[in-house]
């Protein structure tokens, strides 16, 4: 039996319009989730608060979805703070394939006998 399955890497951007004051970083800051991992490039930060908002739906986008499901086609999330006018853009990018066994101690359900 194969173990495997494919999540798409993702790109969290923050993102607003030209010349907004935002308060929860810099436009253009952003990091890439890889699986599980979360990557920064040196030197930068990323708000926890705009970062709250975001973590419950990186799973969900990380999976293959319907090309009609709004998890597929929105891709901006508000910032939590209602008086900021940012934007967290998250992007798809390629997929990446992982193996069940790599990924948790719970076996896959033995295949039935029938």
């Amino acid at each position: 039996m194969m173990d495997e399955f494919e999540l798409y890497d993702l790109r969290v951007e923050l993102v607003a319009p030209e010349g907004a004051k935002i308060y929860c970083g810099k436009v253009g800051d952003w990091f890439e989730l890889r699986g599980e991992q979360l990557h920064l490039p040196p030197g930068q930060s990323f708000s926890i608060y705009s970062l709250s908002s975001i973590l419950p739906l990186l799973p969900a986008k990380q999976r293959v979805t319907h090309p009609h499901d709004w998890m597929t086609s929105d891709a901006e999330v508000a910032c939590p703070d209602p008086h900021c006018p940012s934007r967290l853009r998250i992007t798809r990018l390629g997929k990446r394939t992982f193996s069940h066994a790599d990924t948790t101690a719970v076996p896959l359900p033995k295949e039935s006998a029938e």
